[in-house]
């Protein structure tokens, strides 16, 4: 049987390779390279869709 694993927990795994990754190129290439700004920007995406479900699970609670 396959077990369904919550978004957040995909989507917090994903924003922490991808902050590694960010790290890793920015010392690499520096901060203003177009590959750390594209990886900041993905990260920002995957930040903003945790804080979307968060707050939606959060405003559940509330009206529970």
């Amino acid at each position: 049987m396959i077990k369904k694993v919550p978004v957040k927990h995909i989507l917090s795994v994903k924003i922490n390779s991808k902050r590694e990754d960010m790290y890793m190129n920015a010392t690499h290439f520096g901060l203003s390279h177009p590959i750390v700004i594209a990886c900041s920007q993905e990260l920002d995406t995957l930040l903003n869709r945790y804080e979307n479900i968060r707050s939606v699970q959060q405003a559940r609670k509330v009206m529970s």
